[in-house]
């Protein structure tokens, strides 16, 4: 009886063995015949590191002064998008874009000039200035852009006194204070507005377009004043910003400013008043350039209303990509030197 018993034993291991032996088996076989689904399962989702896709935070862009004499900058690494356009006197201002961001210094920050309103209408961003010209204050008021302006309340502003600068050269802001203010005005915290470019989480490499050529060194004329450049950083796969020959240096950490992705357009300008203010012919269509990592292609911009996104595609009519970073739009006079150059000693 003990016998029998010790059989029947030993005849269930076997059984329970055998069942699993199939099981595992057939769990590698769905593994192998369902790789895919398994890899998405198992690998977390790749996400932007710029920007959280996912939030539909509004964007706050502010006005910076870029007067030689205001330099150095305070906080724009921060910025996931910046702009920088000519104004008067062959100076230009940059218009940084943060978002979900918490920086504490930022500036210093200028007046408001009537085209830098169109590409914040692009991104449905809160406008921070100090002070506006005619024409912007006239544009902010019939658009109804939503806007803190340091000239009517400067209680998001404070003025850096241990600068040695004149007094419009030492104005700053920084989120908190920002956001407090757009909160307490009753500002849309949201959006519904997609972001303005196309990012993707892999890296994009132009190195094998055909339009593609060697982008280590790109300088940007704006004025006999103002001129922007910049060097790639094969190591880290960004560009160092300088402007006027200088490094671009934030005040507080003293790191030169990098970059990820460069948009360079032309369009036409013109001054329109006594100041030398000037006007921006943006409304049309242009050719420009997108670069990253050490390489540039043709592109095409179009925007139809001041409102409408910019719309940025390659020569074959398709949409860009840009690479996961920041993204700094330089919009330049038309007519003024664009160089781009490959080092002689630099790898393919």
């Amino acid at each position: 009886m003990a016998k029998a018993r010790h059989r029947k034993k030993k005849k269930g291991v076997k059984v329970f063995i055998f069942l699993l032996i199939v099981l595992l088996i057939g769990i590698g076989v769905y593994f192998y015949l369902n790789q895919d689904k398994v890899e998405e399962i198992i690998k977390p989702e790749k996400k932007l590191k710029i920007v959280d896709e996912d939030s539909k935070t509004r964007p706050i862009a502010v006005m910076i002064n870029n007067n030689h004499a205001a330099w150095p900058h305070a906080g724009l690494q921060d910025a996931y998008l910046s702009y920088e356009i000519i104004a008067e006197g062959g100076i230009t201002r940059i218009m940084a874009l943060f978002k979900d961001q918490d920086t504490e210094k930022i500036g210093s920050v200028r007046s408001a000039r009537p085209y830098y309103l169109d590409y914040a209408l692009e991104n449905d961003a809160i406008y921070v200035h100090y002070g506006w010209s005619d024409d912007a204050k006239n544009d902010i008021s019939s658009l109804g852009i939503d806007n803190i302006n340091g000239l009517t309340d400067d209680s998001t502003f404070w003025r850096d006194t241990k600068l040695n600068k004149a007094t419009e050269h030492t104005v700053f802001t920084s989120m908190e204070l920002i956001n407090e203010k757009a909160k307490e005005e009753g500002y849309d915290r949201d959006t519904n507005k997609d972001l303005l470019l196309n990012y993707s989480v892999d890296e994009i490499s132009l190195k094998k377009r055909e339009d593609a050529e060697k982008a280590d060194n790109v300088y940007i004329k704006y004025s006999y004043y103002t001129d922007t450049s910049y060097e790639y950083d094969k190591e880290n796969k960004v560009y160092k910003r300088s402007m006027s020959g200088e490094p671009h240096v934030d005040a507080e950490t003293g790191k030169q400013y990098t970059v990820k992705n460069i948009i360079v357009i032309s369009v036409p300008n013109h001054s329109y008043d006594s100041y030398g203010r000037q006007e921006l012919e943006n409304i049309g269509s242009g050719d420009g350039y997108y670069i990253t990592d050490g390489y540039a292609v043709p592109i095409t911009w179009e925007k139809d209303s001041r409102g409408s996104q910019t719309v940025y595609k390659y020569a074959s009519g398709k949409e860009i990509k840009v690479n996961d970073g920041n993204t700094f739009i330089q919009i330049q006079p038309e007519g003024e030197t664009l160089t781009i150059e490959g080092n002689e000693n630099s790898a393919e």
